[in-house]
């Protein structure tokens, strides 16, 4: 399962990264919201985990984001827990928001879910081409 993490500070960025890695999950390390987009349009990623603490985002962005990648689930990581500005982007279009520091029990247990999620709709999908 590849999984991109998105974070302005590239220390921050590697250390999820490491973590990730370290459960066996391919994690990709961006730094900007542009290269981003690009790499998901063209690449199987499962997961993109978006530090809103260092990354500008809004409510259209986001559902943009999702959009145009419906087989990719969103999360956002950030030390606030109230993000007013984004009420409609975590309602409809985030998987899961979490808070820093990361609880790594939360996360894996979080991209399982995804892990499964994509396991179950596979099933459904090869069964409808029967």
């Amino acid at each position: 399962m590849e999984i991109v993490v998105l974070d302005a500070h590239r220390k921050q960025c590697q250390e999820l990264c490491s973590m990730i890695e370290k459960r066996h999950y391919h994690a990709i390390p961006m730094n900007s919201l542009l290269k981003m987009e690009n790499y998901i349009k063209g690449n199987t990623c499962t997961a993109v985990i978006m530090d809103i603490d260092t990354v500008s985002v809004d409510n259209r962005t986001i559902r943009e984001l999702t959009i145009q990648n419906p087989g990719v689930y969103f999360f956002c990581l950030s030390r606030d827990k109230f993000h007013p500005e984004l009420k409609d982007a975590i309602c409809y279009h985030i998987y899961a928001c979490l808070n820093k520091p990361v609880d790594p029990d939360e996360l894996f247990y979080l991209l399982k879910s995804v892990y499964e999620n994509g396991k179950d709709e596979a099933k459904i999908k090869n069964h409808q081409d029967v």
